[in-house]
Parts: C-alpha cells; sequence; structure tokens
C-alpha cells in the first residue's frame, strides 16, 4: 500500500493555492494547504467562525493577526492558534519553493 505523503509535491506549477481536505468529523476539518507564493489579496482580512491551528510544515510564511499588529514570520515546524473571529492575513508565502501547511479548523472551545 503506498501511503500519502504530507510533504508530496504538487507536480505542477499552479497561480492558485491548493486545499485538500486529509480528515473531518464532527467538530473538527483537518487539511493539507500548498501555496506557492499567493497571500491574502491587498487590504482584506478574514475573519472564521471557527478556531484554526495552522502548523507550516515547509517553506515559509509571513502572518499578521492584526491591522497593527508586528507581522508573524513562520518557519517549518511553527505553529499558531487563530481563534475564531479574530481578523488575519497572509502577508506571504515563498515563491522559489512549495509551502506545506497543517491547517485544523474546529469549534471554538
Amino acid at each position: 500500500m503506498k501511503l500519502p505523503n504530507l510533504l508530496a509535491p504538487l507536480g505542477k506549477p499552479t497561480s492558485e493555492e491548493v486545499v485538500q481536505p486529509l480528515i473531518s468529523g464532527g467538530a473538527f476539518h483537518l487539511e493539507r494547504i500548498v501555496s506557492t507564493g499567493q497571500a491574502t489579496s491587498p487590504g482584506q482580512w478574514l475573519i472564521q467562525d471557527r478556531d484554526e491551528w495552522v502548523m507550516l510544515a515547509s517553506g515559509s510564511a509571513v502572518l499578521r493577526l492584526d491591522k497593527d499588529a508586528t507581522p508573524i514570520a513562520m518557519r517549518p515546524g511553527d505553529y499558531l492558534h487563530i481563534p475564531a473571529g479574530q481578523p488575519h492575513r497572509v502577508e506571504s508565502t515563498d515563491s522559489e519553493s512549495e509551502t506545506v501547511w497543517l491547517a485544523l479548523h474546529y469549534d471554538p472551545l
């Protein structure tokens, strides 16, 4: 049996982020996200109804959790909890190699 691999390359370049569901349960949803230089559109802020725990598995990214917050540079192995309702955005992802995230969305505790 061939096992799926979290760090497997996409195989071909894409201009869009790729979101791949991995597993879901009643209160959670786990997905793999592969970014190749994408960022949140200028001036746009993401606000979600569910908590999110995100871990960077490969590549690099810069996040911002509020308009006045200091940008957060993420390296492989770094993780972050984003509470439901928290404005946030992806400032940048690595454009030279794939940035692979694990994102766990779950109901607020």
